[in-house]
């Protein structure tokens, strides 16, 4: 049982290489940069 053990675990990371395939370049991220948009409005509405 000792022995099993780190088979199994070796056995385990081998087969762990390359599961989904070969590796690719990640997407590029969009440049940074900031975008506002919509209303602001400051004042006193008062009824009347």
């Amino acid at each position: 049982m000792t022995r099993l053990i780190p088979v199994l675990m070796i056995t385990a990371l081998l087969a762990a290489c390359g599961v989904d395939g070969s590796p690719t370049h990640p997407e590029p991220r969009p440049t940074p940069g900031v975008s506002v948009s919509g209303t602001v409005e400051i004042g006193v509405a008062g009824g009347g």
